[in-house]
């Protein structure tokens, strides 16, 4: 288990707003910000690291909501655990992860099976989208919201079989996902 930390005097950015506050890390997990020093009677635990953050600034982790972690399949340009680590050493405390690796995220196993990986692998929260097609509409609607943030659609054929070009299929996505669309906006007559 990790040790606790008190970090204090620091400039925090929250919530569209700066102040002089300090923050209680517990267990890896923000446990209270204050603004000014903890109170004289908030109960600290023992043993804990205290960080005097005297002209820092303290700010939340980002979500980078489009990364490219290429597993699996295609793990000579990177993984998840390298992927990850490069993104946590660089404030990336979250990510969303796009479908088209080998195999391509088209269906709800092959994203399950990627959140398998990165519950061994990741060291940063992560999401992972299910890529549509032509004839991937039956798992975009079985898709639980909860655990995939969003389907990809692609309008180019820069992805292979990802493209999405049928004006029926495009409509039945739009009208029946349950789940965010997000959108590769390209035109392919000019691709």
């Amino acid at each position: 288990m990790s040790v606790p930390y008190y970090i204090h005097n620091a400039q925090v950015v929250n919530e569209g707003r700066r102040f002089t506050g300090s923050v209680v890390v517990a267990g890896g997990v923000i446990r209270e910000v204050f603004e000014g020093n903890a109170p004289a009677d908030f109960p600290m635990p023992e043993e804990i690291v205290r960080i005097d953050a005297k002209q820092k600034y303290l700010i939340p982790g980002v979500i980078d909501g489009h990364v490219h972690f290429r597993e699996p399949g295609l793990t000579d340009k990177g993984d998840i655990a390298t992927e990850s680590r490069a993104a946590v050493a660089g404030g990336i405390t979250s990510y969303l992860e796009m479908p088209n690796t080998k195999p391509q995220a088209v269906s709800l196993q092959l994203v399950e099976e990627k959140y398998a990986l990165a519950e061994d692998k990741s060291l940063a929260n992560y999401g992972f989208l299910l890529g549509a097609t032509n004839d991937n509409l039956g798992e975009i609607e079985k898709a639980d919201p909860a655990r995939i943030p969003a389907v990809k659609l692609f309008l180019g054929a820069s992805t292979g079989n990802m493209l999405v070009d049928n004006p029926e299929t495009l409509e039945a996505i739009f009208e029946r996902s349950p789940l965010l669309i997000v959108v590769h906006a390209e035109e392919e007559s000019v691709i």
